[in-house]
């Protein structure tokens, strides 16, 4: 992938791991637009990021992802990046009642929108790279999030399989594998031990220009390459009863 003069997508740009790619993809001199459920969070990078494009979106709805491919469609035909980033995370306890509803909530986002929207944009003419942000905890569950480690297990095999797909459309598929890092994903305060974001874009960049296709930092580097002995291991280190 070449790293400036092209126009992409992010969803869930606005903040986290996708606020970081935004803000350098805009110093690498790329065209780049955002979505998200939130509009004073897009107001705020545009503000920041005057020629950041930003468009009002729920992923969780069907309808309002196919609006979305539309707008693109119609307005930024050139587009030639997409970015799955937009992801939410739940801690959840299978007993609970609420458990299936907050569950389908996550599998909408996490799921069905990076689905539905890989389908769609793979026959955008002038798309040339898809990307999918999945986790080290694709390869190691926590226990307490269940949907979520399961939802970017999902993510790194249908990643795998979309890279095999799409060579024929000479379209590159890059998984991007995060650790936890200090965003408020899942929470407030929740991941303020973790490395800061800049430390994992930074990397992300580097790898990027090296032509990797499976980008890894930290934690989500040594997960990604370990074997079942060592992936039972760390399980147990994170799990402990």
């Amino acid at each position: 992938m070449q790293l400036s003069n092209n126009k992409i997508l992010i969803t869930g740009g606005a903040s986290g791991i996708g606020l970081g790619l935004t803000e350098r993809f805009v110093k690498e001199n790329n065209i780049v637009l955002i979505c998200g459920r939130r509009e004073s969070a897009l107001k705020a990078v545009s503000d920041k990021f005057p020629t950041v494009i930003t468009r009002v979106c729920d992923l969780s709805k069907q309808e309002e992802r196919e609006k979305l491919f539309q707008w693109i469609s119609t307005e930024h035909p050139d587009l030639n990046v997409l970015i799955n980033n937009a992801g939410i995370q739940q801690d959840l306890m299978i007993t609970d009642n609420d458990f299936y509803q907050h569950a389908k909530e996550e599998l909408s986002i996490n799921i069905e929108a990076p689905i539905h929207l890989a389908s769609l944009f793979c026959n955008l003419k002038s798309l040339t790279t898809l990307m999918n942000v999945s986790s080290g905890l694709a390869f190691t569950p926590i226990a307490r999030m269940p949907v979520y480690c399961a939802s970017k297990s999902f993510i790194h095999s249908f990643t795998l399989t979309i890279r095999h797909l799409l060579k024929k459309k000479n379209i590159e598929v890059i998984e991007i594998v995060p650790p936890a890092l200090n965003t408020d994903l899942g929470g407030k305060g929740k991941h303020d031990y973790a490395p800061p974001v800049s430390d994992f874009i930074d990397a992300v960049f580097e790898q990027l220009k090296e032509q990797k296709t499976e980008i890894t930092f930290g934690f989500s580097d040594g997960m990604f390459k370990s074997g079942p002995e060592e992936l039972k291991k760390a399980f147990m280190r994170m799990n402990p009863e």
